[in-house]
């Protein structure tokens, strides 16, 4: 069997139903995992449920609202009843409003911290207490955002989110590890999805410049991170967040000659 083999393995994705989700989850079925896929929107969970079935483990869909304590509670229970004890939760839910900060309304700014941090929260507690009552381990991936490691202008609620979720994987691990649970993120930079593709088009956000590898990166290239947080192969690694950028934070900020 090799390392990166999740045979026999249960993992839930949540926020499955496009994007980065999607390829996660299709990622963890072909190694072999059994995906239950929770998204927001029932035809999203049930077509890439189809997708990983198709690959032969099982897939589940499931529809929850995380951003509410009982609706996370409720997806991870559910996600148990459906496929038996996860081993690994992976937490892709996340979206930024764009405005500058004091231009912002307080609904806004609740808003972005609820979707990108709290719900983190609560869905990682949620896992973590059945692998608990279980005496089982566990790990989980979430992801990040390199605009928590810098200035993130015009989506600064978004930015300070992330820093915190960074900061809530550290101290998750830390808390956790007794009871043999794994907690890391993938920070990516710019990625190209549907969403952002709509962002584009819109006028809302300007297409990024290409990164120190020539290109944007895409769904597969976080889905690949994540797998490898919650594999076999990251099984020492822990509070952890692993930059996925092609290089962009690398880049000397200042101008030369």
């Amino acid at each position: 069997m090799g390392v990166l083999d999740m045979t026999g393995r249960a993992a839930l994705v949540v926020g499955g139903g496009q994007g980065i989700g999607r390829a996660t989850a299709l990622a963890l079925a072909r190694a072999g995992a059994a995906v239950a896929v929770l998204d927001a929107e029932a035809e999203r969970a049930e077509r890439v449920a189809g997708e990983v079935r198709a690959l032969g483990p099982r897939g589940a869909p499931l529809v929850a609202d995380v951003t509410r304590a009982e609706g996370a509670a409720e997806g991870v229970a559910e996600a148990i009843r459906a496929l038996g004890p996860l081993d690994a939760v992976v937490n892709i839910v996340g979206s930024a409003s764009w405005a500058p900060l004091l231009e912002m309304d307080d609904a806004t700014w609740q808003r972005d911290l609820a979707v990108n941090l709290t719900q983190h929260w609560y869905v990682s507690r949620a896992a973590v207490r059945a692998w608990t009552e279980a005496r089982r381990p566990g790990a989980v991936a979430v992801v990040a955002s390199v605009s928590g490691l810098f200035a993130a202008p015009n989506h600064g609620a978004y930015g300070a989110a992330k820093a915190g979720l960074m900061g809530f994987v550290r101290t998750a691990a830390e808390e956790w590890w007794p009871h043999g649970i794994r907690v890391n993120a993938v920070a990516p930079g710019s990625v190209r999805t549907p969403r952002i593709e709509a962002l584009w088009e819109s006028g809302t956000v300007g297409r990024p410049d290409a990164d120190t590898q020539g290109r944007m990166s895409l769904p597969d290239d976080i889905a690949h991170a994540a797998l490898f947080l919650v594999s076999d192969l990251a099984r020492r690694i822990t509070g952890q967040t692993l930059v996925v950028d092609g290089g962009t934070t690398t880049r000397f900020p200042f101008r030369l000659g």
